[in-house]
């Protein structure tokens, strides 16, 4: 497959150009040229020095990521960023990135892919970010007791032995899920006003103790990582179905 064909064919699924606007991030293609073919694709979390030299090793000529390496433009490639970038170009693999347009996507995205772990059903979009949404909230179809939610997403996510936290200030037995993964307490008031009993995210801040107390809300710090393999191991089986070779590079945080 053209490489060409192939980032359009992702930028016309994850509607790309729609989060022009509202991501930081350079979303589509960051690195490669305009044309070359594409046979095996190798997919992580974070476009960093291990997952980059990884793909290469693996014989990748594309690596797919959810974080990439262009946060609102690069001024010099320089120190880590060189690190990051040299070998892509010295192994001739691309580099095609997508964040919030993965988080946002209904049924490819880091919050669908979690409210399928946790069979959330009547689900709608939440979490909002100018005209678009960046997570999902919905019902699970029996109450969960709070230590059920931990014990599940603990056997689950990968937390790289870190285990996660609980804010437990909500019911002690939890039916209206919202999900903003990786770093999403800043939605915490959001999923308070809809009346949700907990708030499914990566990581936290300081402020997100109280609000939540004050909220009465559960919230789950499930780990920013954790939460946003689903993603990409979408993407992944995307391109098994357009018949391209692909592998999963873990490369898991505790974070």
């Amino acid at each position: 497959m053209d490489l060409a064909e192939f980032a359009e064919r992702y930028d016309d699924e994850l509607r790309t150009s729609d989060f022009a606007d509202v991501d930081a991030s350079a979303n589509g293609l960051q690195v490669g040229p305009d044309h070359r073919e594409v046979e095996t694709v190798a997919f992580a979390v974070d476009a960093a020095e291990q997952t980059v030299r990884t793909a290469a090793d693996r014989g990748a000529d594309a690596l797919v990521v959810h974080h990439g390496l262009s946060w609102g433009g690069i001024e010099r490639v320089t120190g880590r960023q060189y690190d990051r970038i040299a070998p892509l170009i010295e192994n001739d693999v691309a580099l095609y990135v997508s964040h919030l347009p993965l988080d946002a996507h209904p049924e490819l995205g880091n919050a669908a892919g979690l409210a399928d772990l946790l069979g959330l059903e009547d689900r709608e979009p939440f979490g909002e970010m100018g005209p678009e949404h960046v997570g999902q909230r919905g019902r699970a179809p029996d109450p969960i007791p709070t230590d059920r939610l931990r014990e599940t997403l603990e056997a689950e996510l990968d937390h790289f032995g870190q285990g996660l936290r609980v804010l437990d200030f909500g019911p002690e037995e939890l039916e209206d899920v919202a999900i903003v993964t990786g770093s999403g307490v800043d939605w915490l008031d959001e999923a308070a006003e809809k009346g949700a009993d907990a708030l499914i995210t990566g990581e936290g801040k300081q402020k997100a103790y109280h609000q939540a107390r004050e909220a009465g809300l559960t919230v789950v710090l499930a780990g920013h990582y954790a939460t946003e393999t689903f993603g990409v191991q979408s993407l992944q089986s995307l391109a098994d179905d357009w018949g391209l070779e692909t592998t999963y590079i873990d490369a898991p945080t505790g974070l």
